[in-house]
């Protein structure tokens, strides 16, 4: 051993070493500091594993990254981890080149060093210094990016802004640890101990297991906090990386030796999936439940109607997310399962929605609301990929419910105005006595200025939808009011003050139902 130690010695010396102590700026490489063990030639293993990516040149790292997932200008990765909103994942289809982790002329000097410690003994003694100074490089590293280890706890204390943040921070980081950092750091084990198999799956897992460690913790501790509608996306996200990474875990982490990191991987992995199905039973229970005294005093949409929609609308996004979850806990029919969970979610809105809806006093304006929701949640469903998945029959049969919440309006509105404009045909105008068609008139015209002045100022914000309810009220009250002008107004303007009574003409009054549903806002009383 002292034969050869000398030979090492000589061979690998600071003054004989086969490349400078300090590489160029334009080099990969880093500074490579002695490093002195108990025989073990100097200037070798340990100094010579921590070249390549150091702390100074993560940009190095960075443009091994395909330019989609690239930090911005300003240092940021974008949000969410680089997802867009059409369902596609940003790092689909796209190349990822491993980093320099140590300069590719030392491979081989390294290898055969490493052949070399191992016949004369020193076996351990290897496996110690590859392990501690490979495993804090990547600690250092990922540091460097800004990974961080914190607890359940630490999480649950997070603002949410801030939590997003890191949720899309974390995204980011898994893919540069995995596709690049740790898969570097197989390669360059699987090339240094070639040969020597008893050394190789075990030194890559100790040396990756600290940091694989610390990755996965911050996702179990997001995973643990405390459930709440919001989360429910960064929490697919996560789930999506981590599918995303599953193929590249496995492989990496196949031997034995890693089976604990793999095992922890695939189990964040499912743990993400149970945490997100019960966010989903949690928001069906909350949307149901929601107690908001928030009141729409023109009967227009929900606040909670829109919000639900595009929470839906959102999910939609993470349609290929949803059923690899959905396979999870049912392979037979993932597509199944998000049909009935849209259902629920649409089916847990319009009872909330039915509730609310008994707050207002007056029940005109009760189905003007219940008109104007399932309107919107009707309109959204048919203009998303949600359709699909409720099915033509449930579009049809809600649109039903429109119209019977729209004729239920016309009828607790209208009948009552429309009776007073009714005289029955058996009997003959001079049965008819004037002081009854005064009384007639008046009537009428209280009714359609009480009418005109609170219903202008309710709202039904779909154009389509208003000037349908428009034309449908006209369509009733224009021609009863001609009729019964031209019945009954010639017995008034042979009287004394004709248009004290006779106010509106039929033009009049359209004019005047043009202005119902528009939310304004009257000061005193006109006519």
């Amino acid at each position: 051993m002292k034969k050869h130690a000398e030979e090492w010695e000589e061979s690998f010396s600071e003054n004989h070493f086969p490349f400078p102590r300090r590489t160029s700026v334009h080099s990969p490489a880093a500074t490579c500091i002695p490093l002195t063990i108990s025989n073990v030639p100097k200037v070798t293993l340990g100094s010579c594993m921590q070249s390549g990516l150091n702390l100074w040149n993560l940009d190095r790292l960075f443009e091994c990254l395909p330019n989609s997932l690239r930090p911005s200008n300003s240092g940021k990765q974008s949000e969410g981890g680089g997802r867009n909103h059409s369902g596609k994942q940003s790092s689909e289809a796209v190349t990822f080149a491993l980093p320099t982790l140590i300069p590719p002329r030392v491979i081989p000097l390294l290898h055969d060093l490493a052949q070399q410690m191992v016949q004369a003994g020193h076996q351990q003694q290897l496996f110690r210094i590859y392990r501690e100074t490979r495993a804090t490089v990547l600690e250092q590293s990922l540091r460097k990016l800004g990974v961080e280890r914190l607890s359940k706890d630490d999480v649950q204390r997070m603002q949410w802004e801030v939590l997003e943040a890191k949720i899309g921070n974390w995204i980011h980081y898994m893919r540069i640890a995995v596709k690049l950092l740790i898969a570097g750091e197989k390669k360059i084990c699987d090339q240094i101990f070639d040969g020597v198999d008893s050394l190789k799956s075990q030194c890559f897992a100790e040396v990756t297991a600290s940091s694989v460690a610390m990755l996965l913790s911050f996702g179990e501790a997001v995973a643990k906090s405390k459930r709440s509608p919001e989360k429910l996306f960064v929490l697919l996200d996560m789930y999506e990386i981590m599918r995303e990474l599953q193929p590249e875990i496995e492989k990496l982490f196949e031997s034995k030796a890693c089976t604990e990191m793999r095992e922890a991987a695939i189990n964040l992995s499912k743990r993400l999936a149970q945490t997100a199905q019960e966010t989903f039973v949690d928001f069906e229970e909350a949307v149901e439940k929601d107690a908001t005294k928030t009141t729409v005093m023109d009967g227009t949409v929900h606040p909670l109607t829109s919000y639900v929609i595009n929470y839906v609308k959102f999910l939609y996004d993470y349609q290929s997310t949803l059923k690899l979850l959905f396979h999870e806990f049912d392979p037979n029919d993932p597509d199944g399962q998000l049909a009935i969970i849209t259902t629920r979610i649409m089916q847990a809105l319009q009872t909330n929605l039915d509730g609310k809806s008994k707050q207002y006093k007056d029940p005109a304006l009760t189905q003007l609301f219940l008109m104007n929701n399932i309107h919107y949640i009707v309109r959204s469903v048919r203009r998303s990929e949600a359709k699909d998945m409720l099915g033509d029959d449930w579009v049809q049969i809600h649109r039903r419910i429109v119209q019977q919440h729209a004729n239920q309006y016309k009828r607790i509105s209208w009948a009552k105005i429309l009776q007073c404009l009714t005289v029955p045909a058996s009997e003959n105008n001079n049965a008819v006595t004037r002081t009854m068609i005064k009384d007639r008139f008046k009537t009428f015209n209280d009714q359609i200025e009480e009418l005109h002045q609170r219903q202008s100022q309710w709202t039904v914000p779909d154009s389509e939808l208003r000037e349908s309810l428009r034309l449908a009220v006209a369509e009733v009250l224009l021609p009863a009011y001609r009729s019964f002008l031209k019945r009954f107004g010639p017995v008034i303007e042979n009287g004394k003050n004709p248009y004290k009574y006779m106010v509106y003409s039929p033009e009049h009054l359209e004019q005047m139902l043009g202005e119902f549903f528009e939310s304004k806002i009257w000061g005193e009383p006109k006519r």
